[in-house]
């Protein structure tokens, strides 16, 4: 597995970790929120996906855009339709996005190089 995507995942699941153990109500029902919001429904997980992606790169959170990017390329959604999300994203957010876009499209490649 790539180092980025690796060192990615392994804070990520380390931090959600210790505060999902602080044991806090509120931080609790938002992490519960946030994974029922993806879930099927009368849009499909890979449509979900994509708007979760488009949404955090116009809010240039890093850590939300890999997040998303790792889950959307586990969706099977391809190169292409990333980009084409990624381009909507950098239209709305404004060339802001675009070192953003960069990142994005870096962490594709190490997802990549998984195959």
């Amino acid at each position: 597995m790539s180092k980025l995507v690796e060192d990615f995942n392994e804070y990520r699941s380390r931090m959600n970790g210790k505060l999902l153990a602080d044991n806090n109500k509120i931080v609790k029902r938002i992490f519960n929120l946030d994974t029922n919001a993806y879930a099927e429904g009368a849009l499909d997980v890979r449509t979900k996906e994509l708007l979760g992606l488009v949404a955090s790169a116009v809010l240039r959170c890093d850590d939300c855009v890999k997040y998303h990017l790792e889950t959307s390329y586990k969706l099977g959604i391809t190169k292409e339709e990333m980009m084409e999300a990624m381009g909507v994203a950098t239209l709305v957010g404004g060339t802001i996005v675009i070192p953003h876009l960069r990142k994005a499209y870096e962490f594709w490649e190490a997802l990549e190089e998984n195959k």
